[in-house]
């Protein structure tokens, strides 16, 4: 499956921004999916996953009540609704897509395919 994320950009505290990631290949109904990001001279963090039906969800505490993830496997994408976000919410994002088990895993090893990843920056 290939991933191809978007929605990147530049947007001030308080504001919200919303990245889609599609997958191609194969529907991504077969595929928990995830989101992690990467700011600059930092690991690769878990950011949210959902299962593959949807009905699990995870989120790192750092996002909660701010960020939603969400899936249409109609149209083989999967979303992340980012609102009020914060400058340390700046990083690389990055789409994943696992086929290993079931659930809304939170590591990035449960994850066998990546997206190239979209820039989301935050201005204060």
């Amino acid at each position: 499956v290939q991933l191809q994320a978007s929605g990147g950009g530049l947007v001030q505290a308080g504001g919200s921004l919303r990245l889609s990631c599609t997958a191609s290949g194969r529907t991504s109904s077969s595929y928990n999916m995830g989101w992690f990001r990467q700011a600059p001279g930092t690991e690769r963090v878990f950011v949210a996953a959902i299962s593959r039906s949807g009905i699990s969800i995870n989120y790192a505490d750092s996002v909660k009540g701010r960020f939603t993830i969400s899936r249409d496997n109609a149209k083989n994408t999967v979303s992340l609704q980012m609102n009020s976000l914060k400058p340390e919410d700046t990083a690389v994002y990055y789409c994943a897509a696992g086929n290993r088990g079931y659930g809304a895993f939170v590591t990035s090893n449960d994850y066998n395919y990546w997206g190239q990843g979209t820039l989301v920056t935050v201005s204060s």
